[in-house]
């Protein structure tokens, strides 16, 4: 799930996929603006067949919390 989550993040900025960590800050480390991010989140609902609650969506802050919450989802 990390790779392919890095994959999807490798969509929005310009970053090298190593340099991508399950510590990065999505808007502070890794540059995504609003949209960015809830482009994103679209696209992690396509990718795994989920419906992502916009409420908890906005507590999600690393790269971790967004592969936590996705697990939870797909469990």
């Amino acid at each position: 799930m990390f790779e392919r989550l890095i994959e999807i993040i490798g969509n929005y900025v310009e970053i090298e996929p190593g340099n991508i960590k399950p510590e990065s800050r999505f808007m502070e480390d890794l540059g995504f603006t609003s949209f960015d991010f809830m482009s994103m989140l679209g696209e992690l609902e396509d990718e795994w067949d989920v419906e992502i609650d916009q409420q908890e969506a906005a507590d999600i802050r690393t790269v971790q919390e967004a592969l936590d919450y996705l697990g939870k989802l797909t469990a």
